[in-house]
């Protein structure tokens, strides 16, 4: 696809070793890559790991320094079959290490079957500390009460949680399970969060998804979630939470925002940001991860890029994620 004038100078940056933003004056409202969808990133022992959707297949890049990401070489780590579950519409891959192994969650369908009703989030396993290299092992498709996309895992309290967009009549919701191992999940299977704001039914569906952990500094919990379809301009981010003391099995525990809490901005160029992942740089800092258009009505297409940006916190504990293109101030 062309690259306009911000991805070109985005990928100057980057080549040039990304001084500016080393001085401060980064420019987040220019993508990582020019292009993206659905990105994640994990930094461990201080190597950061991204992926993201490549359709066919499943890529990781590794770096020291995610200015120069453009620079790292995708790996393809994994393919999937040519029939049967699993086979085609390869989705929103996220790395995690669970318990001293790598794993990859990922959403597909079944060839033949490329719809809502034949897909389902799967779980890879890799046993090599670099996950670029190693044998991946396929742990299967994950036994979900409903069909479903872009699951994700998370420990709190010493117990692992997985979370996922299931499709629960004309709508999807967020549903989370305890997980008895990386690869099978436990009961119940509890619906937290279902559309009910204008803003989560935009662009002709009613739609929760993409959700993300995310541990407040003083022991909340948080999810994030995008809404909304991710072919409208109205795509956006927003948040659940619930106190760190709390069952998180139970509805009741969570509160949901009632505006988003990250949305499209014009005036940096950024539309439709969403589909995001939250990482820690090698200092502690937290740091959000998302995709977005670089103008309006491009849809839901590869031309949306990864942006990063770092998150603010309030005085209650509440992240604070600024504007897409302007973190919040830090001092």
């Amino acid at each position: 696809m062309p690259l306009n004038r911000s991805m070109l100078a985005g990928l100057a940056l980057l080549l040039a070793g990304g001084t500016a933003w080393a001085a401060g004056s980064q420019d987040y409202a220019t993508p990582l890559l020019p292009s993206g969808p659905d990105p994640w990133v994990i930094q461990r022992d201080g190597v950061y790991y991204y992926t993201s959707t490549s359709g066919d297949r499943i890529e990781l890049r590794k770096t020291g320094d995610l200015r120069q990401l453009a620079q790292a070489e995708p790996v393809v780590v994994w393919r999937p079959p040519k029939q049967g579950p699993g086979s085609v519409a390869v989705w929103a891959p996220e790395l995690h290490f669970v318990e001293g192994k790598w794993y990859l969650y990922f959403t597909a369908a079944e060839a033949g079957h490329n719809d809502d009703d034949h897909r389902h989030v799967f779980v890879l396993e890799n046993a090599s500390p670099d996950p670029t290299g190693g044998h991946w092992i396929a742990r299967g498709m994950l036994k979900t009460g409903h069909t479903g996309i872009d699951g994700t895992v998370f420990k709190h309290g010493g117990r692992w949680y997985f979370v996922y967009s299931a499709y629960v009549g004309d709508h999807s919701d967020l549903v989370i399970a305890p997980m008895t191992n990386p690869w099978t999940l436990g009961s119940p299977q509890v619906d937290i969060a279902a559309p009910t704001y204008t803003w989560e039914m935009q662009g002709g569906r009613k739609i929760l998804e993409g959700p993300e952990f995310l541990q407040g500094p003083d022991g909340k919990v948080f999810l994030s979630y995008s809404a909304s379809a991710c072919w409208s301009d109205d795509y956006a981010l927003g948040l659940l939470q619930a106190d760190g003391k709390a069952d998180l099995l139970d509805p009741a525990s969570w509160h949901k925002s009632p505006r988003p809490v990250f949305a499209s901005s014009p005036e940096h160029r950024i539309y439709a940001p969403g589909h995001n992942g939250f990482f820690k740089d090698t200092h502690g800092r937290d740091w959000i991860i998302y995709h977005a258009n670089g103008g309006p009505g491009w849809k839901c297409t590869a031309r949306r890029a990864p942006r990063i940006q770092p998150i603010g916190w309030t005085a209650d504990g509440v992240p604070d994620f600024g504007k897409p293109g302007a973190p919040p101030h830090q001092p």
